[in-house]
């Protein structure tokens, strides 16, 4: 009798263990991959398409939809934020140094994604650090999934032609910015240092 009920529990700690194991797969890597193979590929200095650009998401202050292909032409630091995360706070001011330099040069433009967060919450986060640059919402999360976002604050560095040339998952420093900002022909002057 023992035999017989050793087996089920044997059985039952095996399944829990391979589904632990599919469930880190998919944690690290994205249900389908995204993460890794657009990091890989930006690593290795391929210039990959921002996915999903023609997704329309809400504005974060407006009900007026927008969606990344509207600033082709542009260059476009693409940040996943939320109210809640520290590291978005600490941020948030470089982000915004290069915004207000990416727009004097006429080059471009930050545009925030908020992840998960209220918009009563995001809106009290834009005023307390004076942000200027657009946000928009992503219900669901359904755009950031697309970038392979798992932990914020990630951001994504977009040449005139809407391609990734640079990305920094978790909190980015002015130095990272200026050298993402340089692979796509913008000098960030010394309001990005």
């Amino acid at each position: 009798m023992k035999r017989r009920s050793a087996i089920p529990v044997m059985l039952g700690l095996i399944a829990v263990l391979l589904l632990g194991l599919l469930t880190y797969a998919l944690v690290r890597t994205g249900p389908d991959g995204t993460q890794v193979v657009l990091d890989t590929k930006v690593e290795r200095g391929q210039i990959v398409p921002a996915p999903d650009s023609d997704r329309p998401l809400p504005g974060l202050t407006t009900t007026k939809r927008s969606q990344l292909s509207d600033f082709r032409g542009q260059i476009v630091v693409l940040n996943f934020w939320a109210s809640w995360c520290q590291p978005c706070a600490e941020e948030a001011p470089i982000l915004e140094q290069a915004h207000r330099a990416l727009v004097r040069g006429r080059a471009g433009t930050v545009l925030g994604i908020t992840f998960n967060d209220t918009p009563d919450d995001s809106v009290g986060f834009v005023k307390k650090f004076g942000l200027t640059y657009p946000s928009l919402r992503d219900p669901g999360t359904p755009f950031a999934q697309a970038y392979g976002v798992r932990a914020l604050p990630e951001t994504f560095v977009l040449d005139r032609e809407g391609r990734i040339r640079a990305i920094a998952r978790g909190q980015l420093t002015r130095k990272f910015l200026a050298g993402a900002l340089k692979r796509t022909g913008f000098a960030l002057g010394s309001e990005g240092r």
